[in-house]
């Protein structure tokens, strides 16, 4: 193998695998009763436009379909990881909202 083979294959193989890497944030988004509110929507916005980014590139400039969606893969995971986020936190606001409106009715039946 050259180097440059040697070189897309561990990028490849790397970024493959690091969608694996995305399970456990997710996860602890799925079981955080608190409405996630650790995670940066900033951070992972930015995260999933630079890997769409780099989805563009590979098609438009390295024409390559392996890089390609393997970012895209990385792309949805922080979509992914965004949306279950923003779920959480509304979730999470409903619910204290709920128990404001609990509290204010048995307030007002006092």
């Amino acid at each position: 193998m050259t180097a440059v083979e040697i070189a897309t294959t561990a990028f490849t193989l790397c970024n493959a695998v690091r969608v694996l890497a995305y399970l456990p944030q997710i996860l602890r988004i799925i079981q955080d009763p608190d409405g996630a509110r650790a995670i940066s929507c900033a951070t992972w916005s930015l995260f999933a436009i630079s890997h769409l980014t780099t989805v563009v590139y590979a098609l438009v400039a390295a024409h390559d379909p392996t890089m390609a969606a393997v970012f895209g893969g990385n792309t949805l995971a922080c979509l992914l990881i965004l949306g279950l986020t923003l779920f959480k936190r509304r979730q999470a606001k409903e619910r204290i909202a709920g128990l404001v409106s609990v509290q204010t009715k048995a307030m007002a039946g006092s």
